[in-house]
């Protein structure tokens, strides 16, 4: 196991933006350790009153759409041409096999990993719910202690992390592809509800046509969904990282978002409702952790899955059983 540090240095480190400190105090939280976990809470309550000051970015699209490409053109004008400093946490796939995060999003992000004002954050998604890790929203606020302005979660893009992701992000960014069928992108009927804006990629070459195509498709289809609470009408671009089009408009688009939401009450109530939100999901997954580390749970949980296997049980008298045993 990694060395440990007493609670003030974490909290120290990070509110003196030492990038070192912050990396482990990521590592702290994303531990499953009791100890750990205790730890980190420690830490959390300490930077907690420096958190809150970013712009939250969530970002996800159906693999091959371009996400790395784009969101490190989108992360350098962020850095180099408004100055802000920015953090990416960009949720791995994570190899069964090894545990390990398979994609590995400094690789694909060399200019944005080398440049000194952004902080690039691979996480391995493990057993969560979508590529979701249960730390992300820790890492979050503990990168906005550190002082970084701009947030960017970056999600695998299979369909079901986008509601965790648009529970802790205020601005929500879906990205599409032109001239793609349905069946690879699928993932656009459950999601583009969700969307504050689509961007779609790719748009150079012969595929700039179909881009400003699909760019009025979107616009059309979008104005078919019920309003938003915010009043804010999502808005359609098109964007090339390759050539570095487009990107000035979508940091224009979030702006005018956040100008919107932030004249009258709706950002910060959503802010509060996503504390709300995570409060649950805490208990939740608080509970399911208790629940499989009681030693009866560990002893009779094998012998009950295969009695169900087999048909001798039904699940729910298993679950009832496991339940009664737990004393939760």
């Amino acid at each position: 196991m990694a060395k440990r540090f007493p609670v003030e240095y974490y909290a120290e480190r990070i509110l003196a933006h030492d990038r070192l400190g912050l990396s482990r105090a990521i590592t702290l939280v994303e531990s499953t350790l009791p100890s750990d976990r205790e730890l980190a809470h420690r830490v959390m309550d300490l930077v907690l009153p420096y958190s809150g000051n970013s712009v939250r970015i969530g970002i996800t699209g159906v693999p091959g759409v371009g996400k790395s490409t784009f969101i490190e053109a989108f992360g350098n004008y962020v850095t180099n041409t408004l100055g802000k400093k920015l953090a990416v946490l960009a949720i791995d796939p994570t190899s069964q096999k090894t545990g390990g995060s398979i994609l590995g999003d400094k690789t694909r992000m060399e200019t944005l990993a080398g440049n000194k004002m952004a902080y690039i954050r691979p996480s391995p998604a493990g057993q969560s719910l979508g590529g979701v890790t249960r730390s992300t929203r820790e890492s979050i606020m503990l990168c906005e202690a550190a002082g970084f302005e701009v947030i960017f979660v970056e999600t695998v893009g299979v369909g079901q992390s986008e509601t965790a992701v648009n529970e802790m992000v205020d601005f929500f960014l879906l990205l599409m592809l032109a001239g793609a069928g349905d069946e690879l992108q699928g993932i656009k009927k459950g999601i583009m509800e969700m969307a504050d804006a689509v961007v779609i990629t790719k748009a150079d070459g012969q595929n700039l046509q179909k881009a400003r195509v699909a760019r009025a498709e979107y616009q059309s289809a979008l104005h078919l969904f019920p309003h938003a609470a915010s009043g804010w009408v999502p808005k359609v671009s098109i964007s090339s990282a390759l050539e570095n089009t487009g990107i000035s408009e979508i940091w224009k688009t979030i702006g005018s978002y956040l100008e919107l939401v932030k004249n009258g009450s709706f950002f910060e109530q959503k802010r509060q409702n996503q504390n709300l939100h995570w409060l649950h999901e805490s208990i939740r997954q608080t509970l399911l952790d208790r629940f499989f580390a009681k030693p009866e749970v560990v002893k009779t949980l094998p012998e009950l899955e295969q009695k169900v296997l087999k048909g001798e049980v039904s699940a729910f008298a298993a679950a009832e059983e496991l339940l009664q045993l737990s004393h939760l």
